[in-house]
């Protein structure tokens, strides 16, 4: 595993179910909001202090999705995504990537034709169970609960780069 996360150098995730909880609330004025966790917010940040850059690839339109990205630092967004293989392929063209120097969460089958791709998937706890067999990672905790950071956490830590972006954390 150290091996395959050693040449992570992109993580690309899902959105409904991954980086929240899949619901969606609407309000009186048609206004829709969605709930992120903060912890999973830190991890993606951590990844980026690694040299890891981090991407969206969404089938829905939202522009609290893209305020989020844009707070992440998130420049690679993709949104109302119908065939997500399209912008991976972009993507791996616009960056000069292989498909293996790729992590990708997703949680429902209209992530598996990207998550076949990649050199790292992983999943939810709550995921499709059709989806789970096709991720080296089912993370414990669910889609906008901390699963993210789980995610960021496992790549930092097995790829060996987790001292150096938390080392000032632990000094004294």
């Amino acid at each position: 595993m150290r091996e395959t996360l050693e040449k992570i150098k992109l993580l690309l995730l899902d959105v409904d179910g991954v980086m929240t909880d899949g619901r969606i609330v609407y309000d009186n004025n048609g206004g829709e909001s969605k709930a992120f966790d903060v912890k999973d917010g830190h991890g993606l940040k951590l990844l980026q202090r690694a040299g890891i850059q981090v991407g969206i690839i969404t089938g829905r339109q939202s522009f609290v999705v893209a305020k989020r990205a844009e707070e992440l630092g998130i420049e690679l967004l993709y949104q109302g995504v119908k065939d997500k293989l399209l912008p991976f392929r972009e993507i791996l063209e616009k960056l000069q990537l292989s498909p293996q120097e790729v992590a990708y969460v997703g949680d429902d089958v209209v992530d598996l034709p990207v998550m076949r791709q990649v050199g790292f998937a992983a999943t939810v706890a709550d995921a499709l169970d059709d989806v789970k067999p096709y991720a080296q990672l089912v993370t414990k905790r669910a889609g906008g609960r901390g699963a993210v950071r789980e995610v960021c956490d496992f790549i930092l830590k097995e790829s060996g780069r987790w001292p150096a972006v938390t080392d000032r954390y632990f000094k004294d």
